[in-house]
């Protein structure tokens, strides 16, 4: 909760707490609750979580005033009654709280800009218009903060990304309305940081289906604290939802997979969709090529484009395997949860040459029968140069992205698995950073040698 929101149950106990007769002052408690949740409002504001609070503090204050007027106290057993209830009410916002991305541990701040791409090269499938491909990215990179910078929100239009979310994952549309509450440890459109003429290793997020850009901001932050550029796509159509500058919106297309996993022509439908992905990928990398010759540009000369690699989750992950398996100018792939029912034979068949790790959550390493499970099963053996497979126990799909972090419920909730999320968070975080380290800047690391120091990380044959 944010201090005026501790504040406003903490008056209210308070006041029902202390022993009767209470003093003039206690009495006024209640009323500087109300004062508070005014406060609140205009300077942290609204959200439905509180809604309780809001209510039972006009409705006790009401009551201290008639106290204060002549009326009878209340008696011991309606007091802690009332206690009762206003714990309950503060219940609903802790366990819903504002979700905080926590401070990367490396030594540069971090900036973060959104670009709308237009390839004309290639034409949108998924529209159902004749119109050139157009999608969202979302970099975070090391940065030169000024004073007059501003902190950026988790998500950019959020308003419009939180009910999809919330209606994706089987909750009502208002649920995650408090997103548009969250900001992270980076600041909006600040300038990239310059170090000794030093270019920065770029590294390419790739959501999975019905993702988005920002559901792994936490990791793209720690990255690039450490000097690495992270380029967040916004694949259109497949992502949750996609919103442009000119204000349109491209909505999630449920035709782009099939809905039936059984359909026969599953591979053939879903590997259009993921060789679209790996065009994303293609053309930004094209285009950070003209960027970083082009003095004008904010990213000019801070790209090393001779160091890329690229990482991604479910279907995402997929994409960066095609991606990976089909343009040499990637250098290393990690996998979380790859989805490789998309993932095109020929690089199945063929592998990738190029450094590559693998991270199962447990639901997933566990379910070997699944025909994804079956294709990495005939992928891994060719990839050659492979660091490892590993699965995390206590995990479930969602908790490679930043959602363990949302909750102390999201278990209860059937979001993640019961392995606490901060600890999910340093596992995860451990094994990508070091992956890029040793792939990108040839740091070695003990997670890839031997038995991993994680109890809940076991290697997946």
């Amino acid at each position: 909760m944010r201090p005026l929101e501790i504040l406003i149950p903490v008056l209210l106990i308070v006041y029902l707490i202390w022993k009767h007769p209470r003093p003039v002052y206690i009495r006024l408690m209640p009323v500087l609750a109300v004062v508070v949740n005014v406060m609140h409002l205009a300077v942290e504001g609204y959200r439905w979580q509180m809604i309780p609070l809001y209510i039972l503090s006009p409705l006790i204050a009401i009551s201290s005033l008639t106290k204060i007027f002549g009326a009878k106290d209340w008696k011991p057993r309606a007091s802690f009654l009332s206690v009762g209830l206003v714990a309950l009410a503060t219940a609903i916002p802790i366990l819903l709280p504002i979700p905080r991305i926590p401070a990367p541990s490396g030594p540069f701040q971090v900036g973060t800009r959104s670009f709308e791409m237009v390839d004309e090269a290639r034409n949108e499938i998924y529209s159902g218009k004749d119109e050139a491909r157009r999608f969202m990215i979302q970099v975070w990179y090391p940065a030169e903060v000024k004073e007059t910078d501003v902190r950026a929100p988790w998500m950019e239009n959020a308003a419009v990304f939180a009910p999809a979310i919330a209606t994706y994952i089987d909750l009502p549309s208002f649920f995650l309305d408090h997103l548009v509450l969250t900001s992270i440890p980076a600041y909006k459109d600040a300038e990239a940081a310059v170090v000794n003429e030093e270019a920065f290793p770029v590294i390419f997020f790739s959501h999975g289906w019905n993702g988005f850009s920002a559901q792994n901001a936490g990791q793209a932050l720690e990255l690039a604290s450490h000097g690495y550029v992270v380029v967040g796509m916004q694949h259109t159509y497949g992502a949750v939802t996609t919103v442009f500058p000119d204000g349109s919106i491209a909505p999630n297309n449920p035709d782009a997979l099939p809905r039936d996993g059984k359909d026969p022509n599953y591979e053939e439908v879903a590997r259009v969709l993921v060789d679209q992905w790996a065009g994303d990928m293609s053309f930004v990398l094209d285009q950070l090529t003209v960027w970083n010759e082009a003095d004008a540009n904010p990213f000019f000369g801070r790209l090393d484009l001779s160091r890329v690699g690229a990482y991604g989750h479910s279907t995402g992950g997929g994409a960066v395997i095609q991606f990976c398996g089909t343009d040499a100018r990637c250098k290393a792939v990690l996998g979380m949860d790859p989805f490789m029912r998309p993932v095109s034979a020929e690089v199945i068949a063929a592998g990738v040459s190029q450094p590559a790790f693998f991270m199962f959550s447990q639901a997933w390493a566990d379910d070997t029968g699944t025909p994804s499970s079956k294709l990495f099963g005939q992928f891994i053996p060719n990839v050659k140069n492979g660091l490892g497979v590993v699965s995390i126990d206590g995990t479930r799909h969602f908790d490679f992205s930043d959602l363990p972090l949302f909750s102390p419920i999201a278990p209860q909730l059937g979001l993640k698995g019961p392995l606490n999320g901060k600890r999910v968070t340093v596992i995860v975080t451990s094994y990508l950073f070091d992956f890029f380290e040793l792939t990108l800047r040839d740091v070695p690391s003990a997670l890839f040698e031997g038995a991993s120091p994680f109890v809940e990380v076991r290697a997946v044959k």
